[in-house]
């Protein structure tokens, strides 16, 4: 993803610095200060011999004149752009029109139809439309607009694609223009590679080219598409605005870097209808990128500054919370630079990384003369790997393994030497000592039995000592596998109902507790029954379940399941738009997102809908936290516009001492700004105290202090139901999101 790190150490190996060679962080003395003082020298030369992007780039606005030999090539060598879920946007303005053959503006992948491209944007042969074409491997499917490209016109198009087994979409100045159904598409035949105007190519002005790893909604084109944005947005992996104005190379402004190269470029000042987004205050684009792993004891960080700033505040530390709070010993000291090196003598850190920890860093941009300096930054994280053996393949409490695996490892910080112990229990395995160390890091355990839970522990040696490896496990193919909760899950309701999807047996039994060693058997059954529901559970506690099988005409049964554990939450979950499928009605196990929440389909004075009309019914990428939220489209030109849950439980709203309901949400900046309510029991109202609420385009918290309702006489002991809503100021429309319902008790 950043090269910086390994383009530091080739230039320094080009420079014949036998100071990079032989410096060792635990060397002591005055010549090796003067190693330390010439290295670090060094590397700050080196850092800005680097590709930069132009001082004067973006000064002026440029489009770019694409056609035949006129081209632009990304290599995409750290492969960011094989995507299964995107969005391309870009603006085009066709010179030339519909010719009698397909006219190509830009494609991902192999150049062939059928193996590798995904996606393809093509100008149709005749008429002013367009084709974008995504391969499966063998073949494509496309999505197709006949009309609305005018000549000599800037038009911006989006195209989405929701997954490899959704929707292809394409947008035209942010307005939905055709949606194609698609199934088998494939990203595994892509080259990395992205061609702009390559064989067959269309006459056409291009600017603003994004790329995003998901796929975004309408609303979202339509917030950003007349405007810059900073290249740091969350899911942007390619970013080309085509302001160069001059030279030979395609500047990504994303935090990828990934530069393209022109061929016979040619710019035109007549630029698309972009303005000039925000300004970027907080600091971005962190070298190492965000949870890289650092394989040394030393590290240089580089960041892009805000574009407000004069100096940077570095604050860095072991500790996530230290760090974001600023608490003392974190903060190292203000710099007008945009580099700095820790991990050596005189410098932070002095001692050197220490192998196992996780490091968090964070810049505050400084600007005095601005009133709202200092700009607090993002806390980012580098990692430096563990003595010990780590990212074991499989990975620990994996199923469905292969009877035939061979087991990988990455080595521990310094290894030489790897001993592998094996077995069928954790006690056997953790005690083991005295295996055969070896070379690799791979191990051959030979065929395994089906549906059988194995233990495995890999010790490192590093010259100097051993050092014991965690005990990991897996389970072979044929087993239960759990599927509600999932294993590790927190934040679990405290009314969950166990289900898991069967192995070999006909007949299985389930064991359940807070002890983990010694589980208690609490429900059997036969094969078609798999759920347990284990009643009421305390709150912030982690439970341990295991689904034992048998089956009389198998020789290898009995079977002894994988050990699953949860945690249950330390609040009280009224809704976190989990449990909603799209299952058809007839079906028992059927639960529609707007069969519970019951909106205004048939009410004429109600002006909500819940959901999507087609599946999934429920959001599955606008989401707070887990899997899905849930929309509500509002239409207030009816007077008011909302959606009322029926509660089974909880209905106590007095358990264990909540005070506050939660209820985050999510509007649009194209919504109009109608006041966002929540009543409970049909009749007790809380109105948002912000009332353009419904334009939020962030995941905000709305906290509600329960004595509000106490005082319109509800009774928190038996709510029965909760309505959210939009009551009229303007009759106007939009769409708003909603999650994680929740109660919580007072903070201890």
């Amino acid at each position: 993803m950043y090269k910086k790190l390994m383009s530091l150490a080739s230039i320094m190996n080009r420079l014949n610095l036998d100071v990079w060679k032989s410096y060792s962080i635990q060397s002591v003395g005055k010549a090796s200060l003067f190693k330390n003082f010439v290295l670090v020298g060094y590397l700050l030369v080196a850092s800005f011999r680097l590709t930069a992007i132009p001082a004067a780039y973006a000064e002026d606005m440029y489009a770019l004149e694409v056609g035949v030999g006129m081209t632009v090539t990304i290599d995409d060598d750290d492969d960011v752009l094989r995507l299964s879920s995107y969005t391309y946007e870009l603006w085009l303005k066709d010179l030339e029109g519909p010719t009698g053959s397909w006219r190509r503006v830009f494609h991902k992948g192999l150049n062939n139809v059928n193996t590798g491209r995904g996606p393809l944007l093509s100008l149709r042969p005749d008429d002013p439309g367009l084709h974008f074409a995504h391969s499966t491997g063998s073949a494509q499917q496309t999505a197709n607009v006949t009309e609305g490209v005018p000549l000599n016109e800037w038009l911006h198009i989006a195209l989405v694609l929701t997954d490899l087994d959704g929707d292809q979409i394409i947008y035209q100045d942010g307005v939905e223009v055709a949606r194609n159904d698609v199934s088998g598409l494939t990203d595994a035949t892509q080259e990395p590679v992205l061609q702009i105007a390559a064989a067959n190519a269309a006459s056409v002005v291009v600017d603003d080219f994004r790329i995003w790893n998901y796929a975004r909604t309408q609303e979202e084109i339509q917030a950003d598409m007349n405007q810059e944005v900073a290249g740091v947005e969350e899911g942007l992996v390619g970013y080309w605005r085509f302001n160069e104005g001059q030279g030979t190379t395609a500047y990504d402004l994303s935090p990828y870097e990934n530069h393209g190269t022109f061929t016979d470029a040619i710019w035109t000042t007549d630029a698309a209808p972009i303005s000039a987004g925000k300004p970027k205050v907080v600091a971005s684009r962190p070298d190492p990128a965000d949870d890289t792993l650092i394989e040394d004891t030393w590290v240089n960080l580089s960041w892009s500054p805000g574009d407000l700033a004069v100096s940077h505040d570095i604050y860095i530390g072991d500790d996530f919370d230290a760090v974001n709070e600023g608490a003392e010993g974190t903060f190292i000291g203000n710099q007008t630079g945009t580099f700095i090196v820790v991990g050596f003598p005189g410098m932070p850190l002095p001692d050197g990384l220490v192998p196992g920890t996780t490091y968090y860093w964070r810049i505050d941009e400084v600007n005095e003369a601005e009133p709202n300096s200092p700009w607090k930054g993002n806390i980012w994280s580098f990692s430096v790997p563990p003595k010990t053996a780590y990212f074991p393949d499989p990975a620990d409490g994996a199923e469905g393994v292969s009877i035939d695996v061979k087991f990988n490892w990455t080595g521990g910080y310094g290894s030489k030497l790897h001993t592998v112990y094996f077995g069928e229990t954790f006690d056997e395995v953790d005690n083991a000592t005295g295996g055969s160390a070896q070379g690799s890091t791979t191990y051959d355990p030979g065929t395994l039995r089906m549906a059988k839970t194995y233990y495995w522990r890999v010790d490192e040696f590093d010259i100097i000592e051993t050092h014991k490896g965690d005990v990991w496990s897996f389970t072979t193919e044929g087993a239960v596998t759990a599927i509600n909760p999932a294993n590790g899950s927190v934040d679990v309701t405290q009314t969950p109902v166990l289900t898991w999807e069967p192995g070999f047996g006909a007949t299985h039994e389930v064991y359940f507790g807070t002890d983990a060693t010694s589980l208690e058997l609490k429900s059997s059954g036969n094969l078609g029954s798999e759920s347990y529901d284990p009643g009421q559970l305390e709150w912030n506690t982690t439970y341990y379940w295991r689904v034992n099988e048998a089956n009389s005409a198998n020789a290898d049964s009995p079977w002894t399941g994988p050990l699953w554990s949860f945690t249950t939450a330390n609040f009280l979950i009224i809704d976190d738009m989990e449990s909603y499928n799209d299952v058809d009605p007839a079906d028992p196990a059927s639960n529609r997102i707007f069969n519970a929440w019951i909106d205004g389909y048939e009410d004429p004075t109600n002006g909500s809908l819940v959901g999507y009309e087609t599946p999934p019914f429920a959001e599955q990428t606008i989401v707070h936290g887990g899997n899905q939220s849930m929309p509500i489209y509002y239409d207030n030109s009816v007077g008011y516009s909302e959606a009322t849950l029926i509660l089974t439980y909880p209905r106590d709203w007095t358990e264990n001492g909540v005070d506050t309901l939660t209820i985050w949400f999510r509007g649009s900046s194209d919504n109009a700004a109608e006041t966002l309510y929540v009543a409970l029991n049909g009749n007790a109202r809380v109105d948002h105290d912000n009332p353009d609420a419904a334009t939020i385009t962030r995941w905000t918290p709305w906290n509600i202090d329960l004595q509000t309702f106490v005082d319109q006489g509800v009774n928190l002991a038996n709510v029965d139901s909760i309505t959210l809503g939009l009551s009229s100021v303007t009759g106007g429309i939009g769409m708003i999101y909603f999650d994680d319902i929740r109660l919580y008790p007072p903070a201890p």
